[in-house]
């Protein structure tokens, strides 16, 4: 969790997130796992290819924790971890402004996904994509 966020008052619901995935055998799927496993080899620039590669620490393939921590916890994301919020949030994103977007549904995290990650904020009927 340490990785996930600058902003503190968003660690307790980045917890959440992964105590809710954790307990329905969700895998966690978070980036900072992934570039840890992937040590030098890391350029700055996650692709999907790299979420694809099973290494012990990718989140992505693998369910559960991963074997060892991938950064020194400070005491708030601590905190956090021992007392996570209560929400029924399964997702996350980045707003670009160092906050997160929660999310419950799939359909939800890819709708906030689009808004804060590809600055797509609504889908037209007829197909196109406005910003």
């Amino acid at each position: 969790m340490e990785k996930e966020t600058g902003k503190e008052s968003d660690r307790g619901m980045i917890s959440s997130v992964f105590h809710n995935r954790l307990r329905i055998n969700m895998p966690l799927q978070t980036d900072p796992t992934v570039i840890y496993g992937m040590g030098d080899a890391f350029d700055g620039n996650l692709r999907r290819a790299d979420l694809q590669s099973d290494h012990p620490w990718n989140t992505y393939t693998r369910k559960g924790l991963p074997p060892t921590p991938i950064a020194m916890p400070g005491r708030n994301a601590l905190r956090a971890t021992m007392h996570p919020d209560t929400s029924n949030a399964l997702y996350f994103v980045a707003r670009g402004d160092g906050s997160s977007a929660f999310s419950e549904t799939l359909e939800a995290h890819n709708a906030a996904v689009n808004r804060y990650q590809r600055g797509v904020t609504t889908q037209p009927s007829n197909g196109a994509q406005a910003k």
